[in-house]
């Protein structure tokens, strides 16, 4: 790998060992394989993207603290109302659905470019709900970052006044490196955007999203599979210690970010493996939805609100009659069948109806989890590595 122009102004791309190379190989083989399997229509497809998304909403968010059930992420992408998140949280959650969305809807958009004002625009997207966290400007003063556990500082940005500079470096090289592997790529844009700390607030979140637009413009394939944020969310704790030990305290780009690129080829493996085994279990579970559609006749789009409901999600009228492309009166004729045969639970009333997996369902999903092999950790070395101390 040649050494990038921006040597020294920003965390450049270490040299990858046999061991990267082979975990890189083995992620873009699974990207194939998902590729091969989605180019024929499923029926179930669509229920996957859509959940694939609402858990990588989900991930991002709770990393810094805003936390909300899985379904209330997809009610974010359908434009729902929450069941449970409060006003603020949900807030946060739809800011980011629409920063997302961007990034999804002009990854093969071959007009779009990277450019410092598209960075400012997403963030922009992302707070804009918020005016007092600045929205789509950059930071005028220092930023730290605390560790509420420890009651300490454990990062310090650079300074307010390179931040432009800084930014357009990182935009450059995002333009001159296009022959390193995507995945890397994505890597050290994250990493970069994070430890420039840009903004006031949302730094994590952008570099998140940054690193998914870059994903997402490689022709990587399946771009809703393609994003490691709900595994990043899922394993906080990792992330915030790799990036302890990545940025040690400060802003020093000449510092060697190899434990970090292997975090993230790490998590690239991991999710893969983790989408690759949901894409073999919907199949599996669209077949046992057919027979229990057969066997208490009820209509086939029925089968919409129980995968939903198999997937752990609360299951509400409007949002079945949206998906299912039904009537209110259907909507509502479904579900009483769906809640008669058992296979559905109805809890609450009025507007705050809702229905939750029945039997049936809780069934189909303990033998899906019952069946499933763990996953194979690509580096075994790295959480001892990361439970120690950065230096």
């Amino acid at each position: 790998m040649k050494a990038s122009t921006h040597q020294g102004v920003l965390y450049t791309a270490p040299t990858l060992t046999s061991e990267d190379e082979a975990v890189l190989g083995e992620i873009h083989q699974m990207r194939r394989e998902l590729r091969h399997v989605l180019r024929t229509p499923r029926r179930w497809e669509g229920s996957l993207r859509r959940s694939a998304l609402a858990r990588a909403i989900r991930g991002s968010n709770s990393i810094e603290g805003y936390v909300v059930d899985e379904d209330d992420a997809a009610a974010a992408l359908d434009g729902e109302e929450p069941i449970s998140a409060d006003e603020k949280t949900f807030a946060e959650i739809q800011g980011y659905r629409q920063a997302l969305g961007y990034v999804l809807a002009m990854g093969d958009d071959e007009y779009s470019t990277f450019n410092a004002t598209e960075i400012r625009a997403m963030h922009y997207m992302m707070l804009g709900h918020d005016h007092s966290k600045s929205p789509g400007r950059y930071r005028k003063g220092p930023i730290y970052v605390h560790d509420e556990r420890s009651d300490q500082v454990v990062y310090e940005a650079p300074d307010a006044a390179k931040v432009p500079e800084l930014i357009e470096a990182l935009v450059g090289s995002l333009h001159t490196g296009l022959s390193s592997d995507p995945v890397v790529r994505s890597a050290m844009a994250h990493l970069n955007l994070v430890m420039i700390h840009p903004f006031r607030d949302g730094n994590g979140r952008m570099a998140r999203a940054l690193a998914t637009l870059v994903l997402t413009r490689s022709d990587i394939g399946e771009p809703e599979f393609s994003s490691i944020e709900e595994w990043l969310g899922a394993n906080t704790d990792d992330y915030y210690s790799v990036l302890a030990h990545t940025g040690h305290g400060s802003w020093q780009p000449k510092d060697n970010a190899h434990i970090w690129l292997t975090f993230n080829l790490r998590a690239h493996h991991m999710q893969a493996q983790t989408v690759a085994r949901r894409v073999r279990e919907a199949g599996d579970t669209w077949k046992d939805l057919d027979a229990l559609v057969a066997a208490h006749d009820l209509p086939e789009r029925a089968m919409e609100a129980m995968f939903d409901a198999v997937l752990g999600y609360r299951v509400r009228r409007a949002g079945y009659l949206k998906r299912a492309g039904v009537t209110q009166q259907t909507a509502t004729r479904d579900l009483a069948a769906l809640t008669a045969a058992g296979i559905l639970t109805a809890r609450g009333n009025g507007r705050g109806r809702y229905y939750v997996a029945g039997e049936p369902l809780h069934l189909i999903q303990e033998h899906r989890r019952s069946r499933r092999m763990p996953l194979r950790d690509p580096y075994p070395w790295m959480r001892t590595k990361l439970s120690k101390p950065a230096e």
